[in-house]
């Protein structure tokens, strides 16, 4: 008997306990990888559609490896919350897996005790974990000495061509350099073009030359092995249905989610989205639950195992239930509104039809879609001027800056300051150590060549989205195109292929339940309570706790930019290059509702505007309209000192408060001392609001009560 055909036997015998069937056999591909993982000891890159087995690959060859004397696996991933099920599976063949991450801190002791006794078999971390000082300074020499295998699983995000691009997992080449000779590593996702494909497998083969690391000669000759399959989902049925507006949409919803097989995923593009189509479809009795990335962690576990059991009929869910989620018979994936790429909505729609015959996959374009894909448009690539900016202050620091300090010096919110900070980390311009950050000394230059090609390829994606939205050949077959997948066929299943499979009609009643769930109006605006860190640097003097005497009360919005309903009203008032003009009356009218809604513990007494530069006619008139209607005097408007704000939209909050400190007045106002309703038009880091309430507050107002237009996010 051959070694190969020792080792496929042996393989084989592992699957099979993983899957729990001894009838069980390998998909085209996955033996192949298992054998250059473990006989060659290759690097190997596994492009394959969601629900192959690219995690039987990579149990098996964990298991043969350490039962020829390797050491542990460690496992790269994103996904470390959503990997529950596989490590139970991996248990059952006997593999031991365990992770270490944020959500298990108390365990992590327990872990590493296990990994210095050889008791662990994979270790799952996230590609942050390995920037961690404490761990990377203190355990990953130790699991970089011992390894047996390193995957990076959801490998595109590597490459930031990818459309998750992490800054993170460009780390992954220089650990792969560090390796000692003949480690093999396999890199897998299902959602990579052929350019991600070439960037990963070049970061894959960075190391195999690299002295004192790498694959041994023999392999390092080999080059990287890529394995890539038929991207093509025969059980999914896809279709595009256009209806005129939101009210349609989720008219249509109402009427037909109960048809749709199963139960599935919606997902919208905005956190406010999920949270207004969940209620509506609660109310009219689906049992469905919001799922975002603002849920809480232990509501998401929980959703997560409703759907999995089929105890709802659908998560309404932005992206933040994408990669990972595994639940081989869901029976339908409905988006309402599409993503900004056709490769972002194949692997969304990848979650339906793993294990099933059919699954119903269903896009409800909106016309708001391209407004929603500009408003998120976030850099993922750095700005030559923040990332100046950031070098700058940590060479004139000389000691290390924790990301709060930092932040208070160089005027970027926190989110993106963490982003630059790790894409200047993976560039070698700084270096995350015990205390927070440090300028490296070493040169860097602003790639501004390759950051415009990204950026032009993301509105390429987007312009590719809507011809996916607009074709009339195969969809199945155009998302495999995408990919640069070379065997796509026309599916034969699809709208475009098969006729319409979808109901197109509204059910009565439906479309005005619907329109009524989106002119629901109010959102509050949290009150600021705290004055942000690094405030005192900047002149402002003040810290720790807002005086409770001075701070404003909870206030409210029309809506947020990003709601269904009246954003799209709001979002056409604020767009750039729309003209200053007063309240339109529905508009007018919209607040009047929200203000009799309210249910504060004691009336406004009087009416104040906040100065505007931009929209004084709107503000104006707004704040006259709301006084005339609630039978209360205006004041006029807070004067401006010293020429009024500095400060520019998107800038951290301690800048944002620096910006706003001590230039409203309202000296010139007959101040009442009971509660004032503030007026302004939108509220983006609520600071403006925050010193304005302040300055009333001093002058007399027992209370202040912001009221505004539209609220950001």
């Amino acid at each position: 008997m051959t070694a190969t055909t020792t080792t496929r036997t042996e393989a084989l015998e592992v699957l099979r306990a993983l899957v729990g069937r001894d009838d069980a056999d390998f998909h085209d591909g996955q033996y192949e990888a298992i054998e250059a993982l473990v006989d060659d000891r290759r690097r190997a890159l596994v492009v394959q559609r969601t629900g192959w087995g690219k995690s039987a690959v990579y149990f098996v060859a964990t298991l043969l490896l350490r039962r020829r004397g390797a050491g542990p696996t460690v496992l790269v991933s994103p996904l470390l919350a959503l990997m529950r099920d596989q490590i139970a599976a991996a248990a059952r063949a006997g593999v031991r897996a365990v992770k270490i991450d944020s959500t298990n801190a108390h365990e992590w002791g327990d872990v590493l005790g296990r990994l210095d006794r050889d008791e662990v078999d994979v270790l799952l971390v996230s590609p942050e974990r390995l920037n961690n000082p404490s761990f990377r300074d203190e355990q990953l020499p130790q699991l970089v000495a011992r390894i047996g295998l390193l995957v990076v699983d959801e490998a595109h995000c590597i490459s930031d061509w990818g459309h998750d691009f992490r800054p993170d997992y460009r780390r992954l080449r220089d650990l792969i350099a560090r390796m000692p000779a003949g480690v093999p590593v396999l890199a897998t996702t299902a959602t990579a073009n052929s350019r991600v494909v070439s960037d990963v497998a070049e970061q894959l083969d960075a190391g195999s030359t690299a002295g004192g690391g790498g694959l041994d000669p023999s392999a390092a000759a080999a080059g990287v092995l890529t394995i890539r399959g038929p991207l093509a989902r025969a059980s999914l049925r896809l279709g595009v249905l256009r209806l005129r507006d939101s009210p349609s949409r989720l008219a249509w919803l109402i009427s037909h989610l109960g048809d749709l097989p199963g139960s599935g995923i919606i997902y919208t593009l905005t956190v406010a989205a999920a949270n207004d189509t969940a209620r509506l479809l609660r109310e009219r009795g689906y049992d469905v639950r919001a799922y975002t990335g603002q849920t809480d962690t232990d509501e998401r576990e929980e959703s997560e195992a409703l759907l999995k059991e089929n105890r709802v009929k659908a998560l309404v869910a932005t992206s933040a239930l994408g990669m990972g989620f595994d639940k081989p018979d869901l029976g339908f994936v409905v988006h309402l509104g599409a993503p900004s790429s056709p490769v972002s909505y194949y692997q969304q729609v990848g979650r339906a039809g793993r294990a099933t015959e059919s699954a119903d996959v269903l896009l409800l374009p909106g016309t708001e879609d391209r407004e929603i894909w500009q408003y998120f448009a976030t850099a993922s690539m750095p700005d030559r001027e923040r990332a100046e900016r950031v070098l700058s202050a940590l060479a004139a620091a000389g000691a290390p800056m924790s990301t709060p300090a930092l932040e208070a010096m160089v005027d970027i919110r926190r989110t993106p300051l963490e982003l630059l900070l790790k894409v200047l980390d993976v560039d070698g311009a700084v270096a995350r150590v015990r205390g927070g950050w440090t300028a490296t000394g070493e040169p860097w230059t602003y790639d501004e060549e390759r950051y415009r090609r990204i950026a032009a390829e993301r509105v390429a994606e987007q312009e590719h989205m809507v011809e996916y939205e607009e074709t009339v050949g195969c969809r199945m077959e155009f998302l495999q195109r995408s990919l640069d997948d070379d065997t796509a066929v026309p599916c034969g299943r699809c709208d475009n292929c098969a006729g319409t499979w979808f109901p197109t009609t509204i059910a009565a009643g439906a479309t005005d339940a619907a329109a009524a769930a989106l002119d629901r109006v109010g959102v509050p605006i949290e009150a600021r309570r705290q004055w942000p860190t690094g405030a005192d640097r900047l002149g402002v003097p003040v810290k720790g706790r807002i005086a409770v005497d001075e701070q404003a009360g909870e206030g409210r919005a029309l809506a947020r930019l990003t709601d269904l309903g009246w954003g799209g009203v709001l979002r056409d008032l604020f767009a750039a290059g729309a003209a200053d003009s007063p309240v339109p009356p529905n508009v007018l009218g919209a607040c009047v509702r929200v203000l009799a809604d309210w249910g504060w513990e004691t009336r406004p007494v009087a009416v104040v505007a906040m100065p505007s530069r931009t929209k004084p006619q709107l503000v104006d008139s707004l704040a006259r309209g709301i006084a005339e209607v609630g039978r209360l005097p205006y004041l006029g408007s807070l004067d401006l000192v010293d020429g009024g704000p500095t400060g520019q939209p998107g800038g951290n909050s301690a800048f944002r408060l620096a910006g706003v400190w001590d230039r409203f007045s309202a000296a010139g106002l007959d101040i009442p001392a009971g509660p004032v309703l503030l007026v302004d038009d939108r509220v983006d880091s609520g600071w403006t609001l925050t010193v304005a309430a302040r300055a009333l507050r001093r002058a007399g107002a027992a209370a202040v009560l912001p009221f505004a237009l539209a609220l950001r996010g």
